[in-house]
């Protein structure tokens, strides 16, 4: 590693969960800088996090930052005179009534980031870590925390220079926020702690700031404290979920409509004119979906005077089941839209219009607003999953499916298809389960009771990731499971939309002919509907999705 090359550090080109690689599109080299200090998009955030668009930080904010130090400057150096105020001239928590001397105003920052570095846990992602630098340079830009320019253009730089602090993912219970968490981000900034190598393994933060061609950062009064308070770790994993689990929501549509064809199911239950009358968003939306991949369906036509009266609940309320996950998905991205572009700093410095400042304590920090929304997320994508579950239960099951041979297989009882691809689907569905437990209600109070409720916010998005994972897989099990159905009901053709999808699936995966270890094309089918991959060939065929 050499200062004229930068660090070598661990930048994927997505995020990464548990070997599943999330979609991502590479962003144009001559992309525009995203500025902190304005209003962004959970896209933008996106851009950054997993595709590394270059940050900078506008001039109008820098003023207002300017504006807001003068104040914090003036209480630090005010002496035994100056009014007491949280964590500018004492300590913090339990302590926040102790008053700190101005010449241990230095000491007293960087002792805290120390102090509060305890993480636990595995190392986060390169795209987690990307988005929690971008969040805490945000809050900080918006001219509410009293932090100098530095602050800001150092955090950037690390964005910029492709730096990336070792943060672990545990250890935060979401208020006073993300403290554990944030006080490793802030190590490096201070030329401490650890970063990540290309490798995975981890260098010292000041040999990776060195090799970037950056400085130590000397944290002023106020400075630490404004670095590692706020919700930065649950707003970015979160923010990062809830924008791939909105992309599931077409996926589980594409994977259903393929069970559907597979299960000589009909599309009747999405006639515009039912959903019409009871005209939930996401059911809207889905049934829309279902409309346009289904049409054109040889298979469909094949079994149009057939005596069924109705499909499984599985099949029949797709728009209801996958709609209501849509607009759960929906509102927690509302909540962690305006998350992202909020202050959640402590204590908050305000300006009149003459100038004069006033600094106000409050509870900006606490995660209760993400933690109920990242709760509600789990739930939301966990049920993509269940009922994806019980699809491929009628595909595999001869009593259910509409004459297929027991477990999709070419010769039963010699050969045992995907029986346990079915069982697979059945332990991810079970385990989500579990991990849709809220965390949002409980709460243990810490700092000797100064801290006496908490959100738990970063263990809701901890469970949202894990969730996330397992659905992904849960899908892709369902993509195998309908694809072999499909197979099946050869010569006839589904529909265009689950012929572009099925032929992706063959590019990737053979058809099941004979028995064979199944978890390599488990993980292939749930690439392809984790890359979007899945998505963009049917788009292609049948025009965009909702």
């Amino acid at each position: 590693m050499t200062a004229a090359s930068g660090p070598t550090v661990y930048r994927p080109p997505a995020l990464a969960v548990q070997g599943i690689m999330f979609s991502c599109l590479p962003v144009s080299t001559d992309a525009s800088p995203l500025l902190v200090g304005r209003p962004f998009s959970l896209n933008d955030l996106e851009d950054v996090a997993r595709r590394g668009r270059p940050v900078a930080f506008c001039d109008e904010a820098r003023a207002r930052v300017l504006a807001a130090r003068a104040a914090i400057d003036a209480i630090a150096s005010g002496g035994e005179e100056a009014p007491r105020v949280y964590g500018v001239n004492t300590g913090f928590g339990y302590l926040a009534e102790t008053r700190i001397s101005a010449e241990h105003v230095r000491q007293l920052q960087l002792n805290l980031v120390r102090s509060h570095a305890c993480g636990v846990g595995p190392s986060l992602g390169a795209a987690e870590v990307r988005a929690i630098i971008l969040l805490r340079a945000q809050v900080l830009a918006l001219g509410h925390s009293g932090v100098r320019p530095a602050v800001i253009e150092q955090l950037l730089g690390l964005l910029n220079h492709g730096v990336l602090p070792r943060i672990p993912a545990q250890g935060s219970v979401g208020a006073s926020g993300d403290l554990a968490p944030l006080a490793h981000l802030a190590l490096v900034l201070v030329g401490e702690g650890e970063a990540l190598r290309a490798d995975g393994s981890t260098m010292p933060g000041a040999e990776a700031l060195a090799a970037a061609g950056l400085a130590p950062l000397r944290l002023e009064a106020k400075e630490g404290l404004a670095l590692i308070n706020g919700t930065q770790l649950m707003a970015a994993q979160g923010a990062l979920a809830v924008l791939q689990g909105q992309r599931l929501c077409v996926a589980a549509d594409i994977v259903g409509a393929m069970s559907l064809e597979a299960n000589k199911g009909t599309a009747r239950p999405f006639d515009e004119r039912v959903v019409a009358v009871r005209p939930h968003p996401g059911a809207l939306a889905c049934a829309a979906n279902l409309r346009a991949l289904l049409r054109e369906s040889p298979i469909m036509e094949s079994h149009a005077q057939c005596g069924r009266v109705q499909d499984a609940y599985s099949f029949r309320c797709m728009p209801q089941v996958h709609g209501a996950s849509r607009d759960a998905l929906a509102w927690a991205a509302q909540v962690l839209q305006r998350e992202i572009n909020s202050v959640t700093d402590n204590p908050l410095v305000f300006l009149d219009e003459q100038g004069t400042a006033e600094l106000i304590s409050g509870g900006n920090f606490h995660g209760q607003p993400l933690a109920l929304a990242l709760d509600l997320a789990a739930m939301a994508l966990a049920e993509l999953a269940n009922i994806s579950e019980r699809r491929v239960e009628q595909l595999v099951n001869p009593a259910l499916s509409s004459g297929l041979p027991p477990f999709l297989a070419p010769h039963s009882g010699l050969q045992s298809g995907l029986m346990i691809a079915q069982v697979a689907a059945a332990s991810l569905v079970s385990e989500n389960k579990v991990l849709c437990h809220p965390a949002s209600v409980d709460s243990i109070p810490s700092s000797a009771g100064k801290e006496d409720h908490v959100s738990m916010g970063s263990i809701s998005a901890r469970k949202l990731l894990m969730v996330l994972t397992n659905v992904t897989r849960g899908l892709g099990i369902e993509a195998l499971t309908a694809g072999a159905g499909v197979d099946l009901r050869a010569p006839l053709s589904p529909s265009l939309g689950v012929r572009a999808a099925l032929a992706l699936l063959r590019e990737h995966i053979a058809p099941l002919t004979e028995d064979r270890p199944l978890y390599l094309d488990i993980e292939r089918a749930s690439q392809l509907v984790a890359s979007g991959a899945l998505q963009q060939r049917c788009e292609a065929a049948v025009g965009a999705l909702a």
